[in-house]
């Protein structure tokens, strides 16, 4: 009879232990992801030659936060094998890095090909297939070749021949293994931060105009870099390829700022994905800039126009939208007296809505970022109902701090977004895989080394720059492995170091859910749990007593 009842209670817990904990679905992919000058270091070795960063951060050092550099960064461009080891601890199935530009061709443009930069992205990448992990390879992460940037960079058209090119030259000595290609990543921090704020790199202040010519040249170079893949690549390699974009939820104040979130998200998401899955820039966009460009004395609009022929290629140029996001923005609109301030003519007059964050709302390592989950859930479902459910990969997602390996807040920001993530499938949006940024800390642009997106913490007073894995390592790679998120898994860091200001202790000291009140499947799944290992402790106990 004892043998019974342990059986049953067994089987009891096993199921109690599932109830309540969604599981990813069938065939969603997890990932995680770096890019070129923010960890790759080399930055002059083996024909290479200078990027925007390296003549940004060498010319005027001022404008990063430590005064620090790229230059070695964390020196993957000689520890890719150890980077590789530790995406296998991780146990994902993709690996997102992006190509350096300027390691390729070092001039930006196709006569001159740098064969040892081929060569160390054909060792990362063979070494990515050799252990089964599927690279995720980006075209273009704000590395413009200096001698292109000389030219106006995407400023220019005459770049969007040369970006087709270098596209070609990626597809013939990659494209054999690559299967998954995205052709730029976050489009504002090439074309909107560099030129309406000094931030990011080029470092311009020419607000108004300079943005929306990067814009259409950048879109430009995405569609025919497409064409090129489709036409002479894809019907023999079969991958795939699309484009990132970023941008955070834009929550209104009050429901009567609803349209101060419309315009927002259209600002931030529809300049760049309405060409691509609607035909043209949204019309609110295209009405509002051309006629502040006539009242401000401009002899046309300040938003070029597509041919027909470019909207062609440009409509369906994505097999997949690529979202990166981190935070969420409070919006309403600016009045007609300029009360916010904004300069005239620029991007934020244009778009005339004002943005803030709620003090309540957790903060990060960056001053920009907060936590407030929801806002990923509201994005996803943002883009299901404005494009068609379009399949979606979450190609970055993560949060900084200052320091230190027992992360017990990025542990609990990844489990909240991907709880809500979890929701936005639930309601019927495509999502089809996840990238945690980033695999270790890296060189984080205008921030320099100061602040730390990593779930391997890197050690820079170490001439080795040693990899340690966080706890958030650890914890992302039991989600990876279970396929789903345990409310109580804290594990400890491969090896303590406290974080600036931290009291070294001996124990994790569990943070609280940055879930929004309310949801009550995260409390049932906890409930769960517990239920379950109680149970298991009974079941065994019985066991014994059965012996």
């Amino acid at each position: 009879m004892r043998t019974i009842v342990c059986v049953a209670l067994l089987c009891i817990s096993t199921l109690s232990l599932t109830h309540g904990q969604r599981r990813f679905p069938e065939g969603f992919k997890f990932g995680v992801g770096t890019s070129a000058y923010q960890i790759e270091g080399g930055w002059n070795e083996d024909g290479k030659g200078e990027s925007i960063w390296d003549h940004l951060v060498h010319n005027y050092p001022e404008k990063i936060a430590d005064r620090t550099n790229g230059d070695v960064a964390c020196d993957s461009y000689h520890n890719w094998r150890r980077d590789v080891e530790m995406i296998r601890e991780l146990g994902v199935d993709i690996y997102r890095f992006s190509l350096a530009w300027s390691r390729i061709l070092p001039t930006g443009i196709s006569n001159q090909v740098n064969e040892k930069g081929v060569e160390y992205y054909n060792n990362l990448i063979n070494e990515l297939l050799k252990y089964n992990i599927t690279p995720m390879v980006t075209l273009f992460h704000w590395d413009t070749p200096q001698r292109l940037q000389e030219m106006g960079g995407f400023t220019n058209r005459l770049i969007v021949g040369h970006f087709r090119e270098y596209a070609r030259i990626a597809f013939e000595r990659f494209g054999d293994r690559v299967k998954i290609w995205t052709t730029f990543n976050e489009p504002p921090q090439t074309c909107r931060l560099p030129y309406e704020y000094d931030a990011m790199a080029p470092g311009l202040d020419f607000p108004g105009s300079y943005t929306y010519l990067c814009t259409h040249h950048l879109l430009l170079s995405h569609a025919e870099a497409v064409d090129l893949y489709r036409k002479e690549f894809q019907p023999t390699q079969g991958g795939q390829i699309g484009i990132t974009v970023d941008g955070s939820w834009a929550e209104p104040v009050s429901e009567d700022q609803r349209e101060a979130s419309d315009i927002t998200m259209q600002f931030l998401f529809g300049i760049y994905m309405h060409p691509i899955y609607i035909g043209n820039y949204p019309q609110m966009i295209i009405d509002r800039i051309g006629n502040l460009s006539i009242q401000q004395g401009f002899k046309k609009s300040r938003l070029p126009a597509f041919t027909a022929e470019e909207l062609t290629k440009l409509k369906g140029s994505s097999d997949f939208f690529g979202y990166n996001g981190y935070t969420t923005n409070l919006v309403y609109m600016n009045d007609e007296a300029n009360t916010a301030n904004f300069r005239v003519p620029s991007f934020d007059h244009d778009r005339n809505t004002v943005d803030f964050q709620d003090d309540r709302w957790p903060s990060a390592g960056s001053p920009w970022l907060k936590v407030y989950p929801r806002g990923m859930y509201n994005v996803l479902s943002w883009i299901r109902r404005e494009y068609g459910n379009p399949p979606v990969w979450v190609t970055e997602n993560g949060v900084s701090d200052l320091g230190g390996t027992r992360d017990v807040a990025r542990v609990q920001y990844y489990k909240d977004y991907l709880n809500a993530i979890l929701d936005a499938i639930d309601d019927g949006c495509d999502v089809r895989g996840y990238v945690a940024w980033s695999l270790m800390d890296n060189f984080e642009w205008r921030a320099g080394l100061s602040e730390r997106f990593g779930l391997y913490y890197v050690n820079y007073s170490d001439p080795g720059l040693t990899r340690y894995a966080k706890s958030s390592a650890r914890a992302f790679a039991n989600i990876v492995r279970n396929r789903w998120i345990d409310p109580d898994d804290m594990p400890e860091p491969e090896l303590y170091i406290p974080g600036p200001g931290e009291t070294i202790t001996t124990t994790t000291v569990r943070a609280e859910t940055t879930t929004k009140q309310g949801d009550d499947d995260d409390d049932d799944a906890a409930s769960g749990v517990l239920v379950s290992k109680l149970l298991i402790i009974v079941s065994f106990m019985l066991f014994v007593l059965n012996m």
